[in-house]
């Protein structure tokens, strides 16, 4: 029986319609000996995985560790070593604060082969998927992405910087330090900057919330919105009640 070559592949899987994942990462999926999938995964995804590939949860999510990061390195080393390709499959994009880079380093310094196929990010996506764009001529020219929770646990003193500017801010894992973000928008007086929340982008659980930067915390509290949810702060977000005040304007014509 010959060995098979040790492989990590990293594949971002989207940010939770399945239809989301591309192409080459469904091809690589089944090529793989082994898979390690994260929490944030759809897990219809697994379907299109090599069946005789072996299938390990290794989800982390806040307040729930199925594996700590240093014991996810050393099995992918281990797993490569013993059965060949390994699959790491990780939500959104893995190089958009997924650790996807730290893994691929540790896997290269034990002389193992590495790739990387890219997914489409939560921060564009899931903002699409309501209908706002990132950017928009006359209301943004570019956008941050910026973690709301830095290895620390503290805030990102990026978004103090991103609050200064007139760029779309997009904050990924920030859910807990909401009334922070808040505050700091607050101490630029954008009070009536638009906000947007949106839980399980994608997927057919998804809930949205719509306020400004002094409605969106009694916003939160109302439609009770919780991780994994991205916070996007900016002029664009009113592009997408735009859409539907069209869509109910051209139903109102049609009746008329």
């Amino acid at each position: 029986m010959s060995i098979k070559k040790p492989k990590l592949t990293v594949v971002g899987a989207g940010p939770g319609d399945v239809d989301l994942i591309t192409l080459k990462a469904i091809k690589v999926l089944k090529t793989a000996d082994v898979v390690l999938y994260d929490a944030l995964v759809n897990e219809e995804l697994l379907d299109f995985v090599n069946p005789n590939a072996e299938q390990v949860f290794v989800g982390k999510r806040r307040g729930c560790y199925k594996y700590q990061q240093e014991q996810i390195n050393e099995l992918i080393v281990a797993r490569a070593n013993s059965n060949g390709h390994v699959v790491r499959l990780k939500g959104g994009d893995p190089f958009i604060f997924g650790r996807g880079a730290e893994e691929m380093e540790y896997a290269a310094n034990f002389g193992i082969e590495v790739a990387m196929v890219p997914g489409i990010s939560s921060s564009m996506a899931v903002a699409a998927g309501q209908n706002i764009p990132v950017t928009k001529r006359g209301s943004a020219e570019s956008f941050w992405v910026i973690t709301g929770t830095t290895k620390e646990h503290k805030i990102s003193e990026d978004i103090q910087l991103a609050a200064k500017s007139n760029a779309t801010v997009v904050v990924l894992m920030g859910m807990s330090k909401l009334p922070q973000i808040v505050k700091l928008f607050q101490a630029e007086g954008k009070n009536n900057l638009p906000v947007a929340i949106i839980q399980n982008g994608t997927r057919s659980n998804e809930k949205v919330g719509i306020g400004t930067v002094d409605t969106i915390e009694n916003v939160v509290a109302e439609n009770e919105l919780k991780n994994p949810a991205i916070i996007l702060l900016g002029e664009v977000v009113k592009h997408r009640q735009t859409i539907l005040d069209i869509k109910q304007q051209y139903a109102n014509e049609l009746k008329g």
